[in-house]
């Protein structure tokens, strides 16, 4: 058996790892930032293609809601229960009477669109999750969540977030325990050289998007969600019960990451009620120019009204009000947010591409398409250094690479993978089928070089 330094062992065992991440993830992360960047770069053409629905020329002063929800009930045939409210605060903006209907989809809703002076119905269609995203981006998220597959799909994009920021770490350690002491101006190293930079630039976006979105993950995310519980960095949300303790709140569900059904309303409210309960949460100071109102549940159950603005500054305050009453009964600021909470917040904003408008938008941008540059170039790394022979060397293997660590290096690694695995179950289980593979490859090449040499 060849024997090497602790140091070169360490390197031939990240050398080896970050091959197989790139070879059998780096696709997965490839559609992730390509997708991504789709669904960020499209909020101004989603306005552009539906500017009918949410836009209005009419001049003048806005209705009483009751009035505007009056029109979409007519739509509907008022046999839809009523999910929520977005008034058209701002001038030219229409209002969205959303309806929790049993034919759509989990989190999904259908939206009716009423132009607040006129009361003309602008558009019918289906919005989803949280951020009232539109059919365009629907689709999109869609792919980018799980592939236009479902809850399976959904293992593509935990299995790209799982990998990803271990892909990041790893080949920047790489780089240092392999850089060339000169430089060498070869086609390769030339290769090597940009993919190294956009490691380097792409960095912290990397760790970041790794994380948010395994906090989105299916299994990940549960045990992101305990840890979370555990070191009280859970997100306030108001007390809708009229007597009872307050929930928690899920702020990644504007990306849904969990698909579950937004609960409905169980009566019918007047409608008189959506004005008074609006202004009701003006006078407790829900002033922002985005917001959500959503009836009752049960009678024991109070109304909510919250800010919806996620850009800078970020607009998230709530309130419940008893509708009997029409006083607050409960509030959260933003401003009393844990920090991990806010930090929570802004994370999922920017992941999404709302936190600071435009600018999120082209940070983005330019992220996953050079993201996407970087693992085009590493196939291309590995193209131009495939091996040549077909038998495989046992020492280009991941099993010969960690058995070539000092006895320390090899418990300590397994502990390592074994922790992460149960973390993230997905990465434990695609690890463990890298190193099936890995191990038929070291088998089928040590009994070659046996044969070689008993020859």
């Amino acid at each position: 058996m060849t024997t090497c330094t602790s140091r070169a062992a360490w390197g031939n065992l990240l050398r080896r790892l970050h091959f197989y991440i790139g070879l059998f993830v780096g696709p997965f992360i490839f559609i992730a930032a390509l997708s991504g960047t789709l669904y960020v770069a499209t909020p101004q053409l989603e306005n552009a293609l539906y500017h009918h629905a949410l836009f209005s020329e009419t001049e003048g002063e806005a209705r009483p809601l009751a009035e505007q929800i009056a029109v979409a009930e007519k739509v509907t045939g008022g046999e839809l229960p009523l999910h929520a409210v977005r008034p058209g605060l701002v001038a030219g903006e229409t209002t969205w009477v959303m309806y929790a209907d049993p034919a759509l989809n989990a989190s999904e809703n259908r939206a009716i669109f009423i132009d607040p002076v006129s009361l003309e119905v602008r558009g019918d269609m289906t919005v989803y999750g949280t951020s009232g995203i539109l059919p365009l981006r629907q689709k999109i998220d869609y792919l980018h969540r799980s592939l236009l597959l479902g809850d399976v799909g959904r293992i593509y994009s935990e299995l790209a977030a799982s990998w990803m920021w271990i892909a990041a770490l790893g080949g920047i350690a790489l780089w240092f325990y392999t850089r060339p002491k000169r430089r060498i101006n070869n086609r390769f190293q030339n290769h090597r050289r940009l993919h190294v930079s956009l490691g380097w630039c792409l960095l912290l976006g990397m760790l970041l998007f790794s994380a948010t979105g395994l906090t989105w993950s299916q299994w990940a995310g549960g045990n992101v969600d305990k840890l979370r519980a555990q070191m009280n960095w859970l997100t306030p949300q108001v007390n809708t019960q009229l007597h009872g303790p307050a929930e928690v709140a899920d702020p990644h569900a504007d990306h849904h990451g969990h698909h579950m059904s937004m609960p409905m309303p169980q009566m019918k409210p007047d409608l008189a009620l959506y004005d008074g309960v609006m202004k009701a949460a003006n006078a407790a100071g829900i002033d922002a120019t985005k917001l959500e109102i959503r009836p009752a549940k049960s009678a024991t159950t109070a109304w909510t009204v919250s800010e919806i603005d996620r850009g800078w500054p970020t607009q998230v305050d709530a309130v419940a009000v008893d509708p009997a009453t029409l006083t607050v009964i409960d509030r959260t600021r933003f401003a009393d947010f844990p920090l991990m909470a806010k930090l929570t917040r802004w994370g999922v904003d920017f992941h999404m591409g709302v936190l600071f408008g435009l600018p999120n938008q082209l940070v983005l941008i330019a992220f996953g398409l050079a993201l996407c540059v970087m693992i085009v170039w590493g196939y291309r790394m590995w193209w131009m250094r495939r091996p040549r022979q077909t038998a495989t060397n046992p020492a280009q293997t991941l099993c010969q690479s960690w058995l070539a660590l000092p006895l320390w290096g090899r418990i300590l690694s397994f502990a390592i993978a074994f922790l992460l695995g149960m973390a993230m179950p997905v990465m434990g289980c695609s690890l463990a089928l890298f190193v099936i593979i890995d191990w038929l490859r070291w088998r089928a090449a040590s009994a070659a070089l046996s044969s070689t040499q008993n020859f």
